[in-house]
């Protein structure tokens, strides 16, 4: 069955401070839904997210989780309309359903963030592979893009209410753009149409309608994502990160301006 849209329409009551007359307009509001995700007909997570894009939400997902390398290890993608929400089942080969296995949870969270069911700081904190990849992107690029942004967040401007994650060129040009009520959901969804499409990430950068967190920047260095620019500021946990595995991070980025962190002095 096909996903919903991602919005739908409701009546709304409008409060005033002036006591006029009553008003009553219909808005279109963004879905959220529980995601119940299956591997092998293993529940592993249920994850609260907009029902659409779910084919990418899968790889993405499973990518971001370390389950699977590549979209050849996932053998097919069932998205299942349920009463109470939705249910994502993936198969996946044997050997990969093994670390599935291991790690298998079943538990609610607002969105993925890539650190649900780790049951120690070790794991949470864990070294990071170093991004092998390096573009040369000028400002001019990010700005551009920055600029651009708006007019592709096509459920945000009927909702008000979507992130946003963005696949840009080096020159600045969006190439593809994923929208969810959850900022990981929406960086999951894009890592997975990217795989998907055989478009390789490492040869642009990413944009985020959010803030920055240690988990999104984690995704991006899984994913060997080179750049990410996020429109919200960064925590000092995703800025040392991102130092650490040579992902170059920019944050707070408006139309005007951007912060990327120094190199601590000696």
């Amino acid at each position: 069955m096909a996903p919903d849209k991602g919005a739908t329409p409701i009546c709304f009551s409008v409060l005033k401070p002036d006591h006029g007359a009553a008003e009553v307009i219909e808005r279109d509001i963004i879905l959220e839904a529980p995601i119940a995700i299956e591997y092998n007909g293993i529940g592993y997570a249920v994850m609260m997210a907009t029902p659409i894009d779910l084919e990418d939400y899968a790889v993405g997902f499973s990518m971001s989780e370390g389950l699977v390398s590549h979209t050849d290890d996932i053998l097919a993608i069932d998205a299942h309309k349920a009463d109470l929400g939705w249910i994502l089942r993936i198969q996946v080969p044997q050997e990969n359903a093994s670390k599935v296995f291991a790690r298998a949870r079943q538990r609610v969270s607002e969105s993925s963030c890539g650190l649900c069911g780790m049951d120690n700081l070790e794991e949470v904190m864990r070294p990071l592979p170093h991004i092998t990849a390096q573009i040369a992107v000028a400002d001019v690029a990010i700005f551009s893009a920055l600029s651009a942004l708006r007019s592709h967040q096509t459920l945000n401007a009927q909702t008000g209410s979507a992130h946003a994650a963005a696949f840009c060129a080096p020159d600045g040009a969006i190439l593809m753009t994923r929208e969810d009520v959850g900022r990981h959901n929406a960086l999951d969804k894009l890592i997975g149409a990217l795989a998907r499409a055989n478009i390789d990430i490492s040869a642009g950068f990413i944009i985020l309608t959010a803030r920055c967190s240690l988990e999104l920047v984690q995704k991006a260095i899984l994913a060997n994502c080179p750049m990410l620019v996020t429109i919200s500021a960064a925590t000092d946990l995703a800025i040392d990160m991102a130092k650490k595995s040579g992902l170059r991070l920019i944050s707070l980025a408006r139309a005007d301006s951007a912060l990327t962190a120094m190199p601590q002095s000696g």
